[in-house]
């Protein structure tokens, strides 16, 4: 009776151990939780057609001051369907709306979209005055020509995931919580030195950016051909008209 009664006292002391422990850790991760917010990355297309600006949000998810110490930058990894023109963001920059730099520096606006290679650009963000701990960049982006489609005329560009870059100058409870690898970068537009990133996990709340970029039909080929070339005939025609009709010509001799 009484090794009876022992091993009951060891059970529902194990039992008691074990709910201990477990409220133990679950408190543990509340208040991990609590102080390791979670960063997250919202994507948005704006406009419509083959020119269209992608606007990021990226929220910290921190309360502590110690944010406004911190510099965001979004890696863009463009797939082939996809470029951004390099004078139209040089132009940006002069105005100081968009500061990004693109990876390689130049960029085929002309070519079409089975011929691109893709392109990795990396926009500098700025502070959204309506959230403390957000950051915001808008980057424009256009379509490239893709090949004829058989069926529905519509090719689809789907826009992969950005990695998130955060340079902080000084340390808070969140920074040390974060997962993150550390990465190289520029340290800026205007300082191109190289400075150490943490290239940090998020929550991204859209699941995919997907681009609709309107295609021809290969049935239609022969047709676009011939008005095509119909359309060339007919216009240098009327010009070589207007040419011999108002044009004045004269005769240059040539003396040794």
């Amino acid at each position: 009776m009484q090794w009876q009664w022992m091993e009951r006292v060891f059970h529902w002391r194990s039992i008691l151990i074990f709910r201990v422990s477990l409220l133990v850790c679950t408190a543990g991760n509340l208040s991990a939780q609590a102080t390791c917010p979670d960063i997250t990355v919202t994507q948005q297309l704006l406009k419509e057609g083959f020119h269209r600006d992608l606007l990021t949000k990226v929220e910290l998810g921190a309360g502590d001051e110690a944010i406004g110490s911190c510099t965001v930058a979004i890696k863009e990894h463009l797939p082939t369907g996809l470029y951004v023109d390099p004078y139209e963001l040089a132009s940006l920059q002069q105005h100081n709306l968009t500061e990004a730099l693109m990876i390689p520096d130049t960029v085929d606006v002309e070519s079409p979209e089975y011929l691109a290679t893709d392109l990795a650009i990396v926009v500098y963000t700025k502070p959204d005055p309506q959230c403390a701990s957000c950051f915001k960049a808008m980057l424009p982006v256009h379509c490239r020509y893709h090949r004829p489609t058989e069926d529905d005329g519509e090719a689809l560009t789907v826009l992969k995931s950005p990695e998130i870059l955060i340079h902080c100058h000084k340390s808070f409870p969140s920074v040390e919580c974060w997962k993150y690898s550390e990465v190289e970068a520029p340290c800026s537009v205007r300082n191109r030195h190289t400075c150490h990133w943490n290239n940090v996990k998020y929550k991204h709340v859209n699941k995919e950016v997907i681009l609709k970029v309107p295609v021809g039909l290969k049935q239609h080929g022969t047709l676009v051909c011939a008005v095509t070339l119909l359309t060339t005939v007919l216009c240098s025609s009327l010009v070589l008209a207007a040419v011999c009709k108002y044009g004045h010509f004269s005769l240059v001799h040539c003396s040794e």
